[in-house]
């Protein structure tokens, strides 16, 4: 009973703190610049998020854990919907805390046509204010950029919705 009792404890004590995680604001505000802050691709490369959103689109969107069911089905949204996101002059770039090796199997795997981050320093996390997760995973959100300043944001980022959420808010704007 005493073990029962405690696993209840543990439980629900988890569940507040991922709540807590989740409902957190954004750091960021709408009209903001993007984080002068950069990060390591699946492919070793150095992104400098400044200047891959100063002119055009840049979604950036964080995710828990690579490979997991939540993230696949936000990561093949966007790969599925990628030809109409580059329509509207949009990149995007995924951002988690997994390592590169672990970035680079998701892409693989996945056939994800954009950059992951590894910000296992989480750097970027931090210039986006972005919550973490019990210590180990960031929370799933999602920042759209337009000529480098947020148009809009998501803090309960869609997993199978997000491209089309994306894609609204850009349709909306080009109307």
């Amino acid at each position: 009973m005493k073990k029962i009792l405690v696993g209840a404890v543990v439980t629900t004590a988890c569940g507040l703190l991922l709540m807590k995680a989740m409902a957190a604001d954004t750091k960021l505000k709408l009209g903001d610049p993007i984080p002068d802050v950069a990060g390591t691709t699946q492919d070793n490369r150095v992104l400098e998020l400044s200047q891959e959103g100063a002119h055009g689109y840049l979604l950036v969107y964080f995710y828990p854990k690579a490979m997991t069911p939540g993230c696949t089905a936000q990561a093949c949204s966007l790969r599925d919907a990628y030809a109409d996101l580059i329509r509207h002059d949009l990149r995007v770039i995924g951002v988690s805390l997994d390592s590169v090796a672990s970035q680079k199997r998701f892409q693989e795997k996945d056939h994800l046509p954009f950059p992951l981050i590894a910000d296992t320093d989480r750097k970027v996390t931090g210039a986006f204010g972005v919550p973490i997760i019990m210590g180990v995973a960031a929370a799933r959100q999602a920042y759209l950029f337009k000529d480098g300043r947020l148009v809009w944001f998501d803090t309960h980022a869609s997993t199978g919705k997000q491209a089309r959420d994306v894609l609204a808010v850009v349709e909306k704007s080009s109307s």
